[in-house]
């Protein structure tokens, strides 16, 4: 998780080769402003393409990615970044233009230009030639970038339509987009991508090694395929993003109108609607398929006729507000949408593959010790990872795991956390599941770290046992019980130690609870030999000194037999 002061941080490799050309017209470079003698937020790299056949072509290249970078790094850091670039490129093509038509030797001189941008959590593309932009997300590779080159005729090369130097005036693309972390960008001339398949650049990308090692590979990759231009690519992972504003996520998220909730085959904002997922009393989730950048993601709907639309949209700000700002795999993630895409109010998850945990318990066998250990520990990973940020979920339930392959889960529904910088429920107005919430929420605490781990102590106690601790069957009304019920009552294939483990999780008096969520994990994964120890109670005579006291119980009955024959 990144500071909110910081900018965006990235990794950055590139490889570049003449291939069987007698010269290499290509040049790229990038600058991580965070690296500069004077910081700045932002990551900026560029690729060029010298116009083949032209003389100065390299030179052309070269200038047009040096004076970008130098230009841009001048301009204030306030200023549009689709201004600033603009600005610059404009007078890079003026002189390279002009230079072109004075020199001899650099006549016709051009070159293709393609900028990456990334300032805040947006990517800013900047393009004009036949130079690309590629980005990889969870997977899923999209160009970035169209082309502008036509057909030469039969037994020609594509011919160029705008390059940079070869107007009086530069014909610029712009286009921007929310970056997510772990977004990795590549940039590269034709010569990578003129031999390479969409699909071979997106299985040597997704491989994670470094950016230079990835770069390294598609360019040999270009090579081995027959390339016969020079190859260049250059390739960049996000690796950390500022924290977005609260009023700037709640002000755009207020801006969207309700609509009633949507039904199965509806398309909304490019999204086709599928099978509904679950449909709850506030909300209703859907598979979709995103018929824009392809793939398939859940999208959730609020239901407006049993809210007020205030409160929908608080909701859905708090939602959009933690996955801008929590970074974690044991937490759901929000994907954000290009500016100007979404048009009403829902939010948009990655379609995970799985079950909820409430599911799981409505199967047979039983939860064992290690496979709830491993649910308790993921858990725990992902509200702790939600505490580190500020954040309380406040409405922890199995119905809000989602277990996923290989042991892996997601904590989900981030509607009602209660969270700095957003305004909260009313006193009257308790978020969550009752059957879940803590003592003292009952009486006006609005949550805490403490009320946390108790939800996650009686999710996990209902997981092992089938029952709520504290006796509250329908699983909304409160505890009815002083004292929870005995787990090794309840399933006595479990260990002792589980129940200490538990007991203290879901502890009515807060101040006796774990302090902190990991430290509840790390009980749970050491178990016995980290679970707290029983209370002892004093040893009787029996238990200390055995033989005196048999000694002692002979002695007496002697003694009464005596006193037996005395009497006849």
């Amino acid at each position: 998780m990144a500071d909110a002061n910081v900018g965006v941080r990235a990794s950055v490799g590139f490889c570049s080769d003449k291939g069987p050309r007698k010269e290499n017209e290509d040049f790229a470079a990038a600058v991580i402003g965070a690296e500069l003698p004077e910081p700045r937020q932002e990551v900026v790299a560029a690729i060029a393409d010298g116009v083949g056949g032209a003389k100065g072509g390299r030179v052309a290249a070269e200038t047009a990615v040096r004076g970008f970078l130098d230009g841009f790094w001048d301009l204030p850091e306030t200023m549009e970044v689709r201004r600033a670039a603009a600005r610059v490129v404009n007078a890079l093509n003026t002189w390279i233009h002009d230079l072109g038509r004075r020199d001899a030797a650099l006549a016709g001189m051009g070159c293709t230009f393609t900028a990456l941008v990334l300032r805040g959590r947006l990517a800013h593309v900047l393009h004009l030639g036949d130079t690309r932009a590629y980005r990889l997300r969870r997977d899923r590779l999209i160009c970035l970038t169209e082309d502008h080159s036509r057909e030469g005729g039969p037994g020609r090369s594509r011919l160029l339509t705008r390059a940079l130097g070869a107007e009086a005036e530069a014909r610029l693309d712009y286009a921007a987009q929310p970056v997510a972390l772990h977004d990795r960008f590549l940039l590269c001339s034709d010569g990578v991508h003129g031999v390479l398949t969409d699909e071979a650049i997106a299985e040597a990308m997704r491989e994670r090694s470094s950016p230079g090692d990835t770069a390294r590979a598609l360019v040999a990759a270009a090579l081995d395929s027959g390339s016969s231009d020079n190859c260049t690519a250059l390739v960049l992972d996000v690796v950390g993003l500022p924290t977005a504003d609260s009023a700037e996520v709640g002000s755009a998220i207020m801006r969207l109108p309700l609509i009633p909730t949507p039904i199965s085959g509806e398309t909304v904002d490019g999204f086709v609607l599928k099978a509904v997922l679950s449909d709850g009393r506030y909300s209703r989730l859907f598979g979709a398929l995103d018929e824009v950048e392809g793939g398939e993601a859940a999208l959730k709907f609020p239901k407006p006729q049993v809210a007020e639309a205030p409160a929908r949209h608080a909701a859905f700000v708090r939602e959009a507000w933690v996955g801008a700002r929590v970074n974690s795999p044991w937490v759901v993630h929000l994907i954000e949408l290009p500016t100007g895409r979404q048009t009403c109010l829902y939010t948009v998850m990655p379609l995970y593959q799985g079950e909820l945990l409430e599911t799981r318990l409505t199967r047979r066998p039983a939860l064992g010790l290690e496979e709830g250990r491993q649910i308790a520990i993921g858990l725990a990973r992902g509200v702790g990872a939600l505490h580190r940020a500020g954040v309380i979920h406040r409405d922890i339930k199995p119905d809000n795991v989602m277990l996923e392959g290989g042991g892996s889960l997601k904590l989900l529904d981030l509607g009602v956390v209660r969270a700095p910088g957003l305004e909260d429920a009313p006193p009257t107005d308790i978020p969550g599941t009752r059957a879940y919430m803590a003592p003292e929420m009952f009486d006006g605490e609005p949550g805490n770290e403490a009320t946390d781990i108790y939800a996650l102590g009686v999710t996990m106690f209902r997981a092992f046992s089938g029952e709520f601790p504290y006796g509250n069957v329908d699983a909304v009304s409160p505890p009815r019980r002083d004292r929870p019920k005995d787990i090794a009552a309840l399933r006595p294939d479990l260990p002792a130690w589980l129940q200490a483990v538990l007991g203290r999780a879901i502890a009515r008096d807060p101040t006796l609870r774990y302090r902190d969520v990991m430290e509840f994990a790390l009980e749970m994964e050491a178990g016995p030999p980290r679970a707290p120890s029983p209370v002892r109670r004093p040893l009787t005579l029996l238990e200390r000194a055995p033989v005196r006291f048999w000694q002692g119980v002979a002695a007496l009955l002697g003694l009464a037999l005596l006193l037996s024959l005395w009497r006849r």
